[in-house]
């Protein structure tokens, strides 16, 4: 079934189906979700009815008054190393830095899946305003569950992950990956430690679950950097085995991700024109949880994200050049091309703004 324009209920295995595909995605040699009509276009998958329903929620919250939120183009930070700069290593026999970058991709796109395990608060009782009908009442009830199997895959079936490492190994022809890749990664992201939580009135549920969303959301919309290096550098014939091939597998992900935001800002959108009932007995408009948070969490990883980036592009790159593998100069004319970037004076989500 297709979502009527004034339909807002669905239930999981609505919001869970397919169409009817003509060809399967193969990736590699991974069956993986997804597929092709009749004309050889690619539909990302569950989006026969949770397309249609998002778009249903965001309508009926514009006509209630409410604003759907925006995270802009200004606050995502470039990918690390850029395409000249990975094109530069490539093109110098040095590999392993965007072997590593690729999969490090691969590996936080499997662990998308973490968002079904988000524990719902029972929001009944902590709104004070009804929300039957919404992108919010359905988090549990499909969305979270559509969005994990996206990124990892579902039972037989690939996922993002599994797409990430086909076009990687199709421009790269089966690279191979460092095999402390995942320990790096672990460790990188281990240092940084949870500090005091924003809201400490918010009942512990909700606050996890809205730093979750919106954790999850942002990373999301900083992947637009990431899809747009991974376009031009797997499709430039100079560097890739597989150009075609490589790119638009990348653009296959792309296109899938596009209902991760758009649910994702609905919800929020939504929670930010609710009451919210705090453990102190006092009220607080969601509105200023909403943007207290995503304020902290574009802070945060518009500084940590190229930081990360950068800090593991030149570990790699330096052993190579302690290894004889390429000569000292290749490491200055890496640097040498380093984006230029600043994050903007203001997130957009300023208490003052709420």
């Amino acid at each position: 079934m297709q979502a009527e324009d004034d339909q807002v209920h669905f239930t999981s295995a609505e919001l869970l189906s397919d169409v009817d595909y003509a060809e399967p995605l193969i990736a590699g040699e991974v069956r993986c979700h997804g597929g092709f009509d009749a004309d050889g276009k690619y539909i990302p998958p569950r989006t026969r009815v949770r397309n249609p329903a998002v778009a249903a929620w965001q309508a009926q919250l514009l006509h209630q008054g409410g604003q759907l939120l925006e995270i802009g183009d200004a606050q995502v930070p470039p990918q690390y190393p850029s395409v000249a700069q990975s094109k530069l290593l490539l093109q110098n026999g040095v590999r392993e830095p965007i072997v590593r970058a690729l999969t490090v991709i691969s590996i936080l796109e499997g662990f998308g899946a973490i968002i079904r395990d988000v524990r719902m608060p029972d929001l009944k009782a902590l709104l004070v305003e009804d929300f039957d009908g919404t992108a919010l009442s359905h988090l549990d009830k499909g969305l979270f569950e559509a969005h994990a199997r996206d990124e990892a895959g579902y039972r037989d079936q690939g996922g993002h992950k599994q797409m990430w490492e086909a076009a990687r190994d199709l421009a790269l022809e089966n690279p191979r990956v460092p095999p402390d890749v995942f320990m790096r990664l672990m460790g990188n992201r281990g240092q940084s430690r949870r500090g005091e939580p924003l809201f400490p009135q918010l009942d512990k549920n909700l606050y996890r679950m809205l730093m979750t969303m919106s954790q999850v959301l942002v990373i999301e919309v900083f992947a637009r950097g990431t899809f747009d290096w991974g376009v031009e550098l797997l499709s430039d014939p100079e560097v890739s085995a597989a150009p075609e091939a490589a790119g638009t597998m990348v653009e296959y992900i792309r296109a899938d991700e596009s209902p991760h935001v758009e649910y994702l800002r609905t919800a929020l959108s939504e929670f930010r024109q609710k009451t919210v009932r705090t453990e102190d007995g006092k009220t607080l408009p969601g509105r200023t949880i909403v943007d207290g948070i995503l304020h902290h969490i574009l802070g945060q990883m518009g500084k940590n994200r190229p930081r990360e980036q950068r800090d593991d592009a030149l570990v790699a790159l330096k052993q190579a050049v302690d290894k004889g593998q390429a000569q000292r100069s290749l490491l200055e004319d890496f640097e040498a091309l380093t984006p230029i970037w600043q994050p903007p004076a203001q997130t957009g989500f300023e208490p003052s703004a709420a």
